[in-house]
């Protein structure tokens, strides 16, 4: 794993890996790092399915993605994370679709928008980066188990955030409910949940033969931050310094620098496929890499509010609670 870091592309951590014969699923892939993320999978071979609730940007962002003559092929279908029931209907016109998947990359996500709610009443940044990807990612489980019977190495990738670090999950009022609504405090929580539902899928479904993985992509300009202003950019740039034990930007390492769309999805690419994480599960990655438990004064790392086991369960039995479904996986 040492090979890859900072700066390594999509193109580079795929070098000699062959997705031919290989389904994998992209949210949000109408822009940005999911376009990107379809695009290097396809051209490793894969058959990509872009995902994404817009369906003008999905098909524009599949024209020109089929003008690239990449070798594997390409689909695509609605899916809007915001409202639940519209997940369920995706989901299940996808598995009739695709029994088998053996990527699912959950790329999607909104950042630090105005106080906004889902179709049914979420807080908006929890409804869709976490809820709805864990509705929708479960209700796919038996197609993910399907590639594992068949003799795959099924893998779940969830976008989380360094982000994760603004804050650990408030299971008391997620939604907003009793205290003021702050949007990165919002979006740090929604980043953690995503690494707590990595630690508890994995849990689930490592048995049967799935592994899930959650990622910090750095810092990239795309459509995720189409609601921030200048004033929002300083926030981010004084929220990496807190974190980071109160060292100047420039005196940072170079994860606190933005990355290029290709850099940005790169880790995404690396979890989904790279043999070195064969066996292993319920982790997080940046730059390419395990990463550590956050320290005092670090630059980077997963904080351990994120990663407990515990309150990964916690997080699951609200998570069906919310979207009213309870899951097992048999």
């Amino acid at each position: 794993m040492a090979d890859f870091g900072f700066a390594s592309t999509t193109d580079e951590v795929l070098a000699g890996i062959d997705l031919s014969g290989q389904l994998a699923m992209v949210t949000g892939a109408s822009s940005g790092l999911g376009m990107e993320t379809a695009r290097a999978l396809a051209a490793r071979g894969a058959t990509v399915v872009l995902l994404a609730r817009d369906r003008a940007k999905l098909d524009a962002a599949l024209a020109g993605l089929e003008q690239q003559d990449l070798p594997g092929q390409l689909d695509s279908a609605l899916l809007d994370l915001s409202d639940l029931d519209k997940v369920r209907n995706s989901a299940a016109t996808l598995l009739d679709l695709y029994p088998r998947v053996d990527l699912l990359i959950n790329n999607a996500g909104v950042m630090a928008c105005p106080l906004q709610r889902t179709a049914q009443g979420f807080e908006m940044q929890f409804g869709t980066n976490h809820l709805g990807h864990f509705l929708f990612t479960c209700l796919m489980a038996p197609a993910l188990q399907a590639s594992a019977a068949a003799g795959g190495e099924p893998r779940v990738v969830n976008l989380s955030s360094a982000g994760h670090r603004f804050g650990a999950f408030d299971f008391d009022d997620p939604n907003y409910r009793q205290r003021d609504y702050e949007k990165w405090q919002a979006y740090g929580e929604s980043k953690t949940a995503n690494v707590l539902f990595s630690v508890g899928l994995d849990t689930r479904l490592a048995p049967h033969g799935v592994r899930v993985f959650a990622v910090h992509p750095g810092m990239i300009m795309t459509e995720l931050g189409r609601h921030l202003d200048a004033a929002d950019m300083e926030a981010i740039r004084a929220r990496a310094t807190s974190v980071s034990g109160g060292k100047p930007a420039a005196a940072e390492k170079p994860r606190s620098l933005f990355k290029t769309i290709p850099q940005g999805a790169a880790t995404s690419a690396y979890a989904a496929t790279a043999p070195a994480l064969a066996g292993q599960g319920g982790r997080y990655l940046e730059d390419c890499q395990l990463a550590e438990v956050a320290s005092q004064g670090g630059a980077g790392g997963v904080e351990s509010y994120a990663t407990d086991p515990e309150l990964a369960e916690r997080l699951w039995r609200l998570s069906e609670e919310l979207v009213g479904e309870a899951f097992s996986f048999g």
